[in-house]
């Protein structure tokens, strides 16, 4: 397949600024968070303590995604970025203050991450319905594809330079880099050329909206499936991170930049992941990798459970980096080609609700499995419930691909002579 064709998304102006951005805010956003683990962990020793500053990071997303949905169906997105870029700019410089001056504590971690993630949740249900704005709809695949490349890209240069900077510097050092990279995206949005979105002009009430996006969201088997996928990979599948630290010092016997190296290996994966979904042209036939990519999480974590050395856990991290990209970039792009336009915001809050919002849980349940049965029994516990969710799923596909295919035929990434055709087999099926 030829580079232009892998490609294509950046021929469009908006988006290629906007990936260009994101781009040097997330590797800061890496580094960020890496820093902020092993400070953490440094503070107070305890991979429970490190679950509830996650938690507070993360929480938000759970109790707030659908308002924010609503509300990002009804808002000027470039605006709603704008702010929340800002917003989370101001957070990392005050945790870089913090930090420098000595006076950081792990209950102002808690308070600045529960701060960061009220940010975070709108800033992410922005973010995704704003890709559907600035690329036409068959290049939706191939831009979602590319923004996790340059994401996942990020996710194995941050933790490097993160692990670098905190053997020759500090911490805080690190939460500054991140403020100062919020400048990318800022400038980015600004020099974009938007063509006038007409706002809806509605008169519901926010409950009614809520309703409204939840009626369609769960009512639609499909988009109900890709969402307890996502469900199940973010409280099983992502809540290893909890761990990293502790399995770092405790289990390799290493330091910051062990840590930097684990979290390296899981960018690795994730980025040959998202690079392998560019390689495909149309969003048909994706739905197999959402079964797949948890397979592939299962067995990386009951790997990573039995590695004693660092050569042997970083294979297993890139295992479990490539079930988890491809996981998420296919959802995310299923869900934003077969919602409805007028509710892509609310589909993809619930998105974000079970991606970031389910995780807290995921980090509680996996700190306090590690601190009383060891880390081994909870990565086995979360490996374990990856292949059993796989399997659950890899049995629904048929039936979910019945239902999305008229979807497609209205979208005319489908001929019309797909849908005779599988109602010919259906008859067929019936005859039987």
């Amino acid at each position: 397949m030829k580079l232009k064709s892998l490609l294509r998304s950046l021929s469009h102006r908006n988006f290629r600024l906007y990936f260009i951005g994101q781009g040097v805010s997330v590797i800061g956003t890496w580094m960020q968070k890496v820093a902020m683990s092993w400070l953490v962990y440094q503070l107070t020793g305890s991979s429970f303590q490190l679950g509830l500053v996650l938690f507070c990071g993360q929480i938000p997303a759970l109790l707030l995604s659908p308002v924010a949905g609503v509300l990002v169906d009804r808002w000027h997105r470039p605006r709603l970025l704008l702010l929340t870029q800002t917003l989370s700019l101001i957070q990392a410089f005050l945790l870089a203050w913090l930090d420098m001056s000595g006076h950081i504590a792990v209950w102002q971690i808690m308070v600045l991450s529960l701060f960061l993630g009220i940010v975070t949740t709108f800033d992410m249900t922005g973010r995704q319905a704003f890709i559907s704005e600035i690329v036409i709809k068959q290049d939706l695949g191939n831009a979602v594809a590319l923004n996790a490349s340059v994401v996942n890209l990020a996710r194995l240069i941050g933790p490097s330079l993160a692990g670098m900077l905190l053997a020759w510097t500090s911490t805080g050092f690190c939460f500054l880099v991140n403020g100062f990279s919020y400048f990318a995206v800022l400038v980015a949005l600004l020099a974009m050329q938007l063509k006038p979105r007409a706002q809806p002009r509605t008169k519901k009430k926010l409950q009614e909206g809520l309703q409204e996006g939840f009626d369609y969201a769960f009512g639609f088997a499909p988009i109900r499936l890709i969402l307890l996928a996502v469900c199940l990979m973010s409280m099983a599948g992502s809540s290893y991170d909890v761990l990293l630290p502790q399995f770092a010092a405790g289990v390799l016997h290493g330091n910051a930049r062990t840590l930097g190296l684990l979290g390296t290996a899981v960018g690795l994966g994730s980025l040959t992941g998202a690079v392998f979904l560019t390689t495909r042209s149309s969003v048909v036939g994706l739905g197999k990798w959402l079964w797949i990519g948890l397979a592939l999480m299962g067995i990386g974590l009951i790997s990573f459970a039995h590695a004693p050395k660092l050569a042997l856990a970083m294979p297993a991290l890139v295992i479990i980096g490539f079930g988890m990209m491809v996981q998420l970039a296919v959802s995310n792009t299923l869900l934003q080609t077969i919602a409805d336009e007028d509710k892509v915001g609310r589909v993809m809050s619930f998105y974000t609700m079970s991606f970031l919002g389910m995780a807290p849980l995921g980090s509680l349940f996996t700190g306090w499995i590690a601190a009383r049965l060891g880390i081994v029994s909870a990565l086995m516990i979360n490996g374990s419930a990856c292949l059993l969710g796989a399997a659950a799923f890899c049995a629904l596909l048929p039936k979910m691909r019945e239902l999305i295919r008229p979807v497609y035929i209205r979208l005319k990434i489908l001929p019309v002579t797909a849908g005779i055709d599988a109602a010919n087999k259906l008859k067929m099926m019936v005859k039987e």
